[in-house]
């Protein structure tokens, strides 16, 4: 075999892997090649993480960079400022979305508004990742997609990764920002697996992402929302309907121009998002659309959301409250037929 024969070999080499431990892989490379990153969070050291991800990294990199924390989001995030102030890079874990709440002080009046603050004199390079979503019978308090109202705070970053590759290379990207990343992994995918480019690394954040190219729609969707709306567009296919996929990936600031272009296509637009409509960031996107492609559009944007009630405990009744395949369907040819 050839150099070159060796070469093509090696990038077509893939591995199958879960989200799971895409995110650990993640996690594993930041903290060999950055000798100042850390991860803190409750049960990420001796338990592995709430959710896994973390298992091992302890007996590897010892108790000084695997930092298990007490139960107190707002004591250790704000310590993860501190840090971060200090010139390390911590990577803070939040069990669940709904449990930031309690560091929101921190987030929101520290985190997000030091630099501006500060004159420009204080950056705060720091990640914190937390789990989203619903799927997994974890009831109100643990399944709820809150990014939305992150997205609309000014000075930090806002990534929702919905693909292997972007669950393996979006948190090195996001540790070199000098602000504040919040990085949301969606719950439901953590076991799910796939395949993946065996010399996957870091990937850029600054742009929406078209998954599946189409003529009649685009459907817009994040995190969670991407497989689903793959599956749909799959659908969609076999009754006629060529629909684009477009996976927002950074959900502050958003790439306006990917969708737009997208939408001034297909003339039609469907927005997925597993949070609730009333305020919601699909509101946000159908906005943005409307302001930048109306005279483009053939039709209403439509918007598939989560119900608007506590996410249930019940697995039917859970089902039933965030957004299917079905329902971007059925959004879907609505607006087809409507134009």
């Amino acid at each position: 075999m050839t150099t070159t024969e060796k070469e093509r070999t090696a990038e077509k080499a893939t591995v199958t892997l879960t989200f799971r431990e895409a995110f650990h892989e993640a996690l594993r490379d930041a903290l060999q090649r950055d000798p100042t990153a850390f991860l803190m969070g409750e049960d990420v050291g001796r338990y592995g993480g709430c959710f896994g991800v973390s298992r091992g990294l302890l007996d590897e990199f010892g108790p000084e960079r695997v930092r298990d924390t007490p139960l107190s989001e707002s004591g250790f995030v704000g310590a993860g400022i501190g840090a971060a102030l200090g010139g390390m890079h911590p990577i803070v874990e939040v069990m669940t979305v709904n449990f930031s709440l309690l560091a929101l002080d921190q987030i929101v009046n520290n985190a997000a508004t030091m630099l501006h603050m500060s004159g420009g004199q204080l950056n705060v390079p720091l990640v914190i990742r937390m789990t989203t979503g619903a799927g997994r019978q974890l009831a109100a308090q643990h399944s709820h997609s809150l990014e939305g109202w992150y997205a609309h705070i000014p000075g930090i970053r806002v990534l929702a990764p919905g693909t292997l590759a972007d669950a393996r290379g979006m948190l090195w990207t996001a540790l070199q920002d000098p602000d504040p990343v919040l990085i949301f992994e969606n719950g439901a995918q953590y076991g799910v697996a796939g395949e993946l480019a065996a010399d996957a690394g870091p990937v850029e954040i600054d742009h929406a992402a078209v998954r599946r190219a189409g003529d009649d729609l685009t459907v817009i969707a994040y995190g969670g929302s991407v497989p689903r709306a793959l599956a749909a567009a799959e659908e969609l296919a076999g009754d006629g309907v060529s629909a684009e996929v477009v996976d927002l990936r950074t959900l502050r600031p958003l790439d306006d121009a990917t969708v737009l272009d997208s939408v001034r296509r297909t003339h039609r637009a469907v927005v997925v998002d597993e949070g609730w409509r009333s305020g919601g960031l699909s509101a946000e996107v159908a906005a943005r659309i409307v302001e930048g492609a109306f005279y483009e559009l053939d039709a209403p944007v439509a918007r598939v959301c989560g119900a608007e009630v506590p996410i249930p405990y019940a697995k039917h009744l859970e089902q039933a409250a965030v957004p299917q395949v079905a329902d971007v369907v059925s959004a879907a040819l609505e607006v087809v037929g409507s134009g």
